[in-house]
């Protein structure tokens, strides 16, 4: 039984990486990118592992600076692209920290 989901696991993910290999060149580096940028804000660390905050908070703000805006900005180019819209509205467009903000 394991191994069948196993195999479905694969096939899903195998068919996810191929259908972002058929959008633009410019979509498909965003993709990449914004995914390092969600990966980082889903692993809030330990809040008593105070230089861990200060590591993932760093790499938060290096890797999702100006997603927003390129988010934005490609979906107004790609706006009648429905097969890329698709990738595109998978993201938040609000993601990025607030730059008033002080950090802790």
């Amino acid at each position: 039984m394991d191994r069948i989901i196993l195999l479905l696991v694969v096939t899903a993910l195998s068919l996810q990486a191929s259908a972002v290999e058929k959008v633009p060149a410019d979509v498909r580096a965003y993709i990449e990118e914004r995914e390092g940028c969600d990966h980082m804000r889903g692993e809030p660390p330990d809040p008593r592992d105070k230089q861990r905050a200060k590591e993932v908070s760093r790499e938060i703000n290096e890797l999702c600076k100006g997603t927003d805006r390129r988010l934005a900005g490609l979906k107004r180019k790609y706006a009648s692209d429905q097969r890329v819209m698709r990738h595109l509205n998978r993201f938040d467009s609000n993601v990025e920290p607030d730059p008033d903000r002080a950090p802790r």
